[in-house]
């Protein structure tokens, strides 16, 4: 099952590991980037950096094996880089149900052509309309770095995006 579902372009680090663990029950992580799961070192590094089960996968691994994920008894973080593909991951065809409807988003660095929306926080256009489609699909999308530094829902932001 998962118990928590997260966009973080760090993926998996000390606060999603301990400080987000005391808020969400979680007995592994499961982080999808066809990047990092392609590349032996950062694959290894991710796994290393976490007492719990954890999976880095790609994209297609993860359409091949979301349904086990979600029928588990296991309790998973669900992670994505970006999202741009967090939206992949519960839109495509067929959409995937994880049970939950909040997302939490961490750290986006700041990068050309993103708008800051706060500390460590910044979203390019292309992860807007993912978050705008995320929205439309009946997901809460919170700003947190930690729960007690949220800095507000998608809501909130979204107009600086010209949606309305």
């Amino acid at each position: 099952m998962i118990s928590f579902i997260r966009i973080d372009d760090r993926m998996i680090h000390g606060q999603t590991c301990t400080r987000w663990a005391l808020e969400y029950p979680c007995t592994g992580l499961v982080a999808v980037n066809d990047k990092a799961a392609e590349n032996p070192v950062l694959k290894a590094a991710y796994k290393n950096a976490c007492d719990k089960k954890t999976f880095v996968w790609t994209m297609a691994d993860w359409h091949k094996k979301k349904a086990k994920v979600i029928a588990s008894d296991d309790q998973y973080f669900l992670i994505a880089k970006n999202s741009v593909d967090m939206a992949k991951m519960l839109l495509d065809e067929p959409p995937f149900d994880p049970g939950l409807k909040t997302i939490i988003v961490g750290p986006c660095n700041d990068r050309p052509g993103a708008i800051k929306l706060g500390n460590n926080q910044s979203v390019v256009p292309e992860e807007a309309e993912a978050f705008e489609k995320l929205m439309a699909a009946g997901y809460d999308i919170e700003f947190a770095l930690i729960k007690e530094a949220a800095i507000g829902n998608w809501k909130k932001f979204r107009g600086q995006f010209g949606y309305k």
